[in-house]
């Protein structure tokens, strides 16, 4: 467990002979200040962030929780066959799998926590962390509505928590250079970005099909109202799918939450909105917006754009209108030029000469869970801290709200309400089971 305070008393007069990583010897991390996590939520995402933080020498996992016991006991097998190859005798014992929560979250030897859930679990799993004490790594979105947002994070802030958001992006070298390039000016006045389309889901009524063995539908369901068990929800065996939950609007709200808030969030930062919002959300066919636009207070918009050369959205010079805009990252458009960026190092602008150097080398930064892990010990806030995290999620929810009324929204961005639009407002939150409502 991370040491916050000077060790107390209590020497033990017997000499013991102990292996030397025990005393942080031979490069290793002394098990006394390494950062003890526990992960809730083990499908596709949490088996992921797992396996990145348990190879990581000054990290151990001691826990995971999940209602499918399949998960459950197939990422115990995986945890302890990680740690057991860096053992000499070859095996490892001491990890514990639990199906409520609330049991790892009881652990005084727990530092910080994963929540890689489905996001109608994150707001109530990261309050009861928060009061407990953990520090915390959640996937995006990190909350099922508006209000669940802002609560997180005065939760968070209220306990002094350190805080990642799964918004990757955040600490992706080639982002990075892609927001100093927009910041330093170097296209010019930049008052647009394109980020690609997405969808979002409907109330879905799918018929009951047998339950799997051991999985607690109850507690997976949580704070959503009751819905039969449906295998296109949640299947037990190995994960096939992200967020297969998020087709029925009960449990998400679909790709642009789940997926298009990544480029939402990237196109915030480039902006320098953080902090900030739209005041005008423009559904596609409304006001002659040709897809789902996103207006600020100084006229800067976020187009959600299926092909850049629709409606009064010009094509900028030197792009190749050919290439495909579905999950192409961001393009940032100025009056001088635009820079495009994606994943995998993909990064491009115009003119050409404007990028100079090689990306990799000139921004060398930690990845999102070296970020958190070094701020969990530093105690500062990391790039996708839980105000950005709530930033992003609320701006792909007001898009999601744009697209469920099919008008046009005027947002306070202050205020965090709609203006003169009852319907709207209603959808900032929803009501959840109990004892899980925030």
């Amino acid at each position: 467990m991370l040491k916050r305070t000077a060790a107390t008393a209590g020497s033990v007069a017997t000499p013991l002979v102990v292996p030397a990583s025990v005393m942080g010897k031979d490069g290793e991390t002394a098990p006394s200040n390494r950062i003890t996590i526990g992960s809730i939520g083990v499908g596709m995402m949490g088996r992921g962030h797992f396996r990145i933080f348990a190879g990581y020498p000054d990290v151990q996992l001691l826990a995971l929780s999940d209602v499918d016991p399949w998960r459950r006991n197939d990422s115990t097998k995986a945890l302890e066959r990680a740690y057991a190859e860096r053992q000499p005798s070859g095996s490892h014992r001491g990890f514990k799998a639990y199906s409520d929560f609330r049991e790892l979250l009881d652990r005084d030897d727990i530092d910080a926590v994963i929540i890689a859930t489905g996001e109608r679990w994150h707001p109530a799993i990261c309050v009861r962390a928060a009061k407990a004490g953990k520090d915390i790594y959640c996937e995006k979105p990190i909350s099922l509505t508006i209000r669940q947002a802002r609560t997180m994070a005065q939760t968070v802030r209220r306990h002094n928590r350190v805080f990642q958001t799964g918004l990757q992006q955040r600490n992706c070298p080639e982002y990075l250079k892609a927001f100093e390039m927009v910041h330093a000016g170097r296209i010019g006045e930049v008052k647009l970005a394109y980020v690609s389309a997405s969808g979002v889901s409907q109330y879905l009524n799918l018929p009951a099909e047998p339950l799997p063995d051991g999985l607690d539908w109850d507690m997976w369901l949580g704070p959503c109202p009751w819905h039969p068990y449906n295998y296109r929800y949640h299947h037990t065996g190995p994960p096939k799918n992200v967020v297969p939950w998020s087709c029925n609007r009960a449990f998400g709200a679909g790709g642009l939450t789940s997926g298009l808030v990544h480029n939402l969030d990237s196109a915030h930062a480039g902006l320098r909105k953080d902090g900030d919002g739209p005041v005008k959300i423009t559904p596609p066919g409304v006001d002659g917006a040709p897809s789902l636009t996103f207006t600020y207070a100084d006229g800067t918009q976020i187009v959600c754009a299926t092909r850049l050369e629709q409606g009064k959205h010009f094509v900028p010079e030197g792009w190749d209108v050919k290439t495909p805009i579905v999950n192409f990252g961001v393009l940032f458009v100025g009056d001088r030029g635009w820079v495009h960026v994606a994943r995998f190092g993909l990064l491009d602008c115009y003119p050409k000469n404007l990028l100079d150097g090689d990306v990799s080398k000139a921004h060398s930064v930690a990845g999102n869970h070296r970020d958190w892990l070094d701020c969990v010990r530093t105690r500062r806030r990391p790039r996708a801290d839980v105000e950005i995290g709530a930033c992003s999620t609320i701006l792909s929810h007001l898009g999601c709200i744009a697209l469920w009324t099919g008008r046009a929204l005027k947002w306070d961005p202050v205020r965090e309400e709609f203006q003169n639009d009852h319907e709207a407002n209603a959808l900032r939150s929803r009501a959840s089971r109990e004892p899980w409502s925030v």
